[in-house]
């Protein structure tokens, strides 16, 4: 009984496509003339809609520019008084030495008539202190247009009138000037509320205006009025509620983008469009766009076309289901074939590839039969091919990763051999270079002054060898990256590099600075003190400067009076074996050292003329290092 069931569930679904087929090829009018009928509909009530939502639209752009128009009408009125009143505030601000602690604003208010509110505005674009309590430590970072307008005013010399505004604390109608201070630290700020604003207060409120737009509309359920900020200016219309994280996140889109935003709530059948009102005013620093959220109830309009989509639902569905009940036994009589091969296909899916179709009566059927036999018979060729190439490839596998191990073991042990090597080598010729070298003091002091040069070059022969020992060491040392980052006091470092070069001089003032290094750091200076001494001769100089570079790097420089670095080198001499391009410089590991050791420190190292744009005046080797934090 369940095989039988299980071969109806795999039988079902072909009738029932095949049906839908049959029903689509004979019954299009049906469907065409039900589709035609309903879009026409939707069509007719979209239209109305659309218009109706049209008008109210522009019904409360056209309000909200009116009002902005009333507002623009009282922004010249008090220019000129609020010019005036910057002059006692200027005194007081020079009275009190120009330290807005000291000045005593609450007497300078009641001195330029006691309705303006005295602010003053800091570098930062903080009020820092006022007598109006709501807005102290306002922060006009918060709104980077305003805080550029605002500092262009604080940087220049002249006095500055905002226009009639909403208050970002209260929402409060208020007018600003503003007045730099003859020091440029401060911008002064004068703000009022004047009797004629307060007068047609309610004339100008948004509120009044789209509670009447709300009237136009039946399907308009709710108006929301926003500011630049996103704060909520005015709402009419159904109760209000706490405003969602997303309505805040689409009135900032909205503003930012300049253009209108459609959403459609699916779960409570509304739709909210936001409209975007241009108010910007290009002599006024403040922005006073508005962005407008309207609630349209779509439930209404959904349950007409509902209605009317129900009704040409039930008129096609009667005539497919006609039609169905006529072609199902033929159904049934075209599946049947199918559902035989279903039956051979599962048997042979359990794993009996040696199971074939059975045959069937009509043409297509046996050439079906005759593909799917054939298919099978690849099928189990290809199986016994991947079984044989699984064996080979696991065998392979097994051999592949004894093979990997070994060599590994084999790379590991040479290179802990040639480190041995380079340890014993190392160690001997430094030895066998003490060792010359103490040969060579004793045969200059026993010699004369014809064979002192020559003994003289032996010991430059050596000091170079031990230099080549040492740079490799230290390339040795920076490729194992065993040394961890530390904090290192620079001044030690330099002044012991300055001692093992007593003979030259060397001037350096010092310095207090942590970097950000490991013990090979000295060898940085080892490499360009020495580099530097090559070039400065006899009763030359050589200059050490640290300077700050920022909160988290230092800029150390190698200055000398040498011949200097051409142009056209300053860009190579870091590379391995690159030649400085004088008679006195050779070809060695010394700055390509520095550049490796300091970029594992995390800092960059360049060639720079000691006095800029007069290469024969000397060299400066420039590197930067970053700042411990400890």
């Amino acid at each position: 009984m369940q095989g039988s069931d299980n071969q109806y569930r795999q039988v079902l679904p072909f009738t029932y496509y095949l049906v839908i087929v049959i029903i689509l090829v004979n019954v299009p009018i049906i469907g065409l003339i039900s589709y035609t009928s309903y879009r026409e509909a939707k069509h007719e009530l979209n239209e109305n809609i659309l218009v109706l939502q049209e008008q109210t639209e522009k019904s409360v752009i056209l309000s909200l520019q009116m009002v902005d128009t009333g507002l623009k009408m009282l922004d010249r009125t008090y220019n000129a008084r609020m010019q005036a009143g910057f002059g006692p505030f200027l005194e007081e601000y020079e009275r009190a030495g120009r330290d807005p602690a000291a000045m005593d604003l609450e007497r300078v208010k009641a001195e330029i008539g006691g309705e303006f509110d005295l602010y003053i505005i800091n570098e930062d674009g903080v009020v820092e202190y006022t007598t109006y309590e709501p807005d102290l430590g306002l922060d006009f970072k918060e709104i980077p247009y305003f805080f550029e307008a605002i500092t262009e005013l604080r940087l220049g010399e002249s006095f500055s009138a905002d226009r009639v505004v909403q208050e970002l604390s209260t929402g409060q109608l208020r007018k600003f000037a503003y007045m730099p201070t003859p020091d440029n630290r401060y911008l002064l700020e004068l703000g009022i509320v004047p009797a004629a604003i307060h007068s047609q207060q309610s004339s100008l409120t948004y509120r009044s205006v789209i509670q009447d737009s709300i009237a136009l509309n039946p399907n308009l359920k709710r108006i929301r009025l926003y500011n630049s900020l996103g704060n909520l200016v005015a709402a009419a219309g159904e109760e209000l509620t706490e405003e969602a994280d997303d309505t805040r996140s689409i009135v900032g889109m909205v503003h930012r983008e300049g253009a209108d935003y459609i959403w459609f709530d699916p779960e409570t059948g509304r739709e909210y469009r936001y409209l975007f009102v241009n108010l910007t005013d290009p002599d006024h620093a403040s922005d006073m766009n508005m962005v407008v959220e309207l609630t349209y109830d779509t439930l209404l309009i959904t349950g007409e076309l509902k209605s009317i989509l129900f009704s040409h639902l039930i008129v096609g569905l009667s005539a497919i289901l006609l039609t169905s009940a006529a072609i199902f036994l033929a159904a049934r009589h075209i599946t049947r074939p199918i559902h035989t091969i279903v039956e051979d296909v599962e048997t042979i899916a359990e794993g009996d590839l040696n199971h074939t179709i059975r045959a069937a009566q009509s043409r297509e059927f046996s050439l079906l039969e005759q593909s799917i036999n054939a298919m099978v018979g690849t099928l189990k060729e290809t199986i016994q091919k991947l079984q044989s190439s699984e064996d080979r490839i696991k065998e392979y596998s097994e051999h592949l990763e004894e093979q990997v191990a070994a060599r590994t073991a084999e790379l590991q042990e040479s290179t802990r051999i040639a480190n041995l090597y380079l340890d014993i080598m190392t160690h001997d010729i430094n030895n066998a270079n003490n060792s010359a070298s103490l040969y060579a003091d004793t045969l200059l002091s026993m010699t004369g002054e014809e064979e002192a040069p020559y003994i003289e070059k032996v010991k430059k022969g050596l000091q170079k060898s031990a230099e080549i020992m040492r740079n490799v060491s230290t390339i040795r040392k920076i490729r194992e990256g065993g040394l961890p980052l530390r904090a290192i006091d620079l001044d030690p470092v330099i002044r012991a590099e300055i001692n093992h070069h007593s003979g030259i001089g060397i001037k350096y003032a010092g310095t207090d600075a942590c970097v950000l290094a490991d013990d090979l750091l000295p060898e940085i200076f080892t490499n360009l003190i020495g580099n530097a001494a090559k070039f400065i001769g006899p009763g030359g100089s050589i200059w050490i400067r640290i300077e700050d570079q920022g909160a988290d790097m230092v800029q150390v420089s190698v200055e000398d009076n040498g011949p200097g670095i051409p142009d056209a080198l300053k860009n190579t001499i870091f590379n391995r074996f690159a030649s400085g391009g004088t008679t006195r410089s050779g070809r060695g590991l010394g700055l390509a050292i520095c550049r490796m050791l300091i970029g594992r420190y995390g800092g960059r190292i360049w060639a720079d003329d000691r006095v800029p744009g007069r290469p024969e005046m000397g060299a400066a080797i420039r590197f930067l290092l970053k700042r411990s934090p400890d």
